[in-house]
């Protein structure tokens, strides 16, 4: 009998902590998704992507620079979750991640990934230094677009004239 109530026990604390994980990564995709810290990211990444360059070599510019974005985002995110959840507690989300790393989404877990993993963030500044330059991936190429309505202008009528 004792052990039936240990496991249940141990069933609704696992439940808990899992409901309460899930949470934190429903809030953390609604913070990063709002325009105020797409808007922080954006202004931070502006002031700095022009110093990253796609080479094996890292600039010793580039540790200053990666801390300042922790302390930045980590900071920002850590508020926003404190105000919707006023227990929660950063280091102990911290372990639990590591736990449930496999559980999250992509682009969630890829941002996140951007706080621990340097090569992620420097992936990232390098991604937009591209994009702002104008040599982002440009897929328009391969685009065709065909109308899935018959047309009721005959063919002949159907070309622009300028």
């Amino acid at each position: 009998m004792e052990s039936l109530e240990e496991e249940n026990f141990a069933v609704s604390i696992s439940s808990t902590s899992e409901a309460e994980f899930d949470a934190v990564i429903g809030h953390i995709e609604n913070i990063i998704m709002d325009d105020e810290f797409q808007r922080l990211q954006r202004n931070f990444m502006d002031k700095y992507y022009f110093e990253f360059e796609d080479t094996e070599e890292n600039k010793l510019i580039y540790t200053p620079i990666f801390n300042e974005y922790i302390s930045l985002v980590e900071k920002y995110i850590e508020q926003q979750l404190i105000k919707r959840l006023p227990s929660f507690n950063m280091t102990s989300f911290t372990a639990s991640l590591q736990l449930h790393k496999e559980e999250i989404a992509g682009d969630i877990f890829d941002m996140l990934l951007t706080f621990t993993d340097f090569l992620a963030f420097k992936e990232m500044f390098i991604d937009y230094r591209a994009e702002k330059e104008g040599r982002g991936f440009d897929f328009s190429g391969g685009l065709v677009v065909t109308s899935l309505c018959k047309s009721s202008v005959p063919s002949s009528q159907n070309n622009l004239q300028h």
